[in-house]
């Protein structure tokens, strides 16, 4: 992404979860158009620097968190111009184990709690923090991280899909609220994409319970369910992030745009 064409010379972009997965590709993708990024991150500590970004420790279900990362950054820069709201977790689980032999996949309170407290309530959070500061400014830009499972649904991710309904939901009531304030609000949702640091044995062996198959049978032959033929690159997610916090898309709001190769059309 060249500098230049967007006009993100030194406009302060938040991204929470930015330094690791989809989340650090934007951090990258932000500072290399001359944005101010910073990596609000629970795995930082507040002062470093990871890209050419300010980091600021953050936990997004803190609400203490949430406000003292967002005064920092307005310490340091003065304002806070755009909010990536990128942190998640996905943890797949069936709603039950009919096979019965792997009650750990099962879906719980304890995996339930742990998912909606950082991709809903974590969302909330920091949208409400930014937000105010947003206001004082007389504007800004929100971007929550979708998913197409929200609007799909997916097999063995039930409650992950329901996380991202509920930020569908959040970015179009948001905009209705917001608009008038010069702040906009607007969603993106990958499809399948490459895999990343976050995709560990861990993960697909959870994932490939809940699909019926071993992990070394999950398909990665993408021909047959994306129309172009091949998963989505992290860059190609940072790229469209750095088009909609910045000007460019000015009269983009209160919708969640598919980055999904064609495989989502909804």
């Amino acid at each position: 992404m060249e500098k230049g064409w967007l006009g993100l010379e030194d406009q302060v972009v938040v991204v929470t979860g930015g330094a690791s997965g989809i989340g650090r590709h934007v951090v990258q993708t932000l500072a290399a158009a001359g944005a101010k990024a910073v990596v609000a991150d629970m795995t930082v500590n507040t002062g470093d620097e990871l890209d050419g970004a300010y980091c600021v420790k953050c936990d997004v279900t803190s609400p203490g968190s949430v406000q003292a990362m967002a005064d920092a950054v307005v310490a340091k820069y003065g304002k806070i111009n755009a909010l990536v709201n990128n942190a998640g977790i996905n943890m797949p689980r069936l709603l039950v184990d009919a096979a019965g032999e792997r009650p750990e996949y099962e879906l719980n309170e304890s995996s339930f709690g742990k998912m909606f407290d950082i991709n809903v309530k974590g969302v909330f959070l920091c949208a409400q923090a930014c937000a105010r500061q947003m206001l004082k400014q007389g504007g800004g830009v929100i971007v929550n991280m979708s998913s197409e499972s929200g609007k799909e649904g997916s097999q063995g991710q039930s409650a992950y899909s329901a996380t991202k309904g509920a930020v569908d939901s959040f970015t179009r009531s948001w905009a209705k609220e917001l608009g008038k304030h010069n702040i906009r609000v607007v969603a993106c949702a990958p499809g399948i994409m490459e895999a990343t640091g976050l995709r560990s044995p861990a993960y697909n062996d959870a994932l490939a319970y809940t699909r019926g198959c071993k992990p070394e049978e999950l398909s990665t032959d993408y021909s047959k369910v994306i129309p172009l033929g091949r998963d989505g690159k992290l860059d190609e997610v940072g790229d469209l992030v750095a088009f909609l916090v910045s000007d460019r898309a000015s009269y983009i709001a209160g919708t969640t745009l598919n980055i999904s190769g064609g495989k989502s059309r909804g």
